[in-house]
């Protein structure tokens, strides 16, 4: 019977789980467009905690009507799941996936799109897709902006 190596492909590297926490803490060889989704994940996960932990305030500054008890926990649900999404983002850029930059700038440019369809049909209040449009749209170019920059610098390099 064949056992498994525990030695990865030549020409393949496996972090541990201790190097890549400490790659996390560190943020070591992170890139300028890795920086621009680890920032923007920072943001929507605040964002999401203040939907999490106090949803009536944030109904209100966004200029939401008053949430009922059920609206408010669902509102809740959307919080934990921005918070969620903001984990990731900030996780995939400090460890520098460039899959997930790259990624993140074929997503990000629909949701304002989405969030346009959303509040067509009545789903979402316009100064809530209004917001997430801008915010998610900003990041987009910021992110397109700096990988720009790096691809030219490799190709004058």
């Amino acid at each position: 019977m064949a056992t498994a190596s525990r030695n990865p492909p030549e020409g393949s590297y496996s972090p541990t789980f201790v190097e890549m926490l400490r790659r996390l803490i560190t943020a070591a060889g992170q890139s300028r467009s890795a920086k621009t989704v680890e920032v923007f994940g920072w943001l929507i996960l605040i964002e999401g905690a203040l939907v999490l932990f106090v949803p009536h305030l944030v109904a209100s500054v966004l200029q939401i009507p008053p949430l009922e008890e059920q609206g408010a926990n669902y509102f809740r649900l959307v919080g934990l799941l921005v918070g969620g999404l903001g984990i990731l983002y900030i996780v995939s850029g400090r460890l520098n996936a460039r899959g997930f930059v790259f990624a993140s700038m074929l997503d990000r440019p629909l949701v304002p799109l989405a969030m346009a369809i959303l509040w067509y049909w009545g789903i979402l209040p316009g100064p809530l897709a209004f917001i997430f449009s801008v915010q998610d749209f900003a990041g987009f170019l910021w992110t397109l902006m700096t990988w720009r920059g790096e691809q030219q610098a490799i190709a004058t390099n």
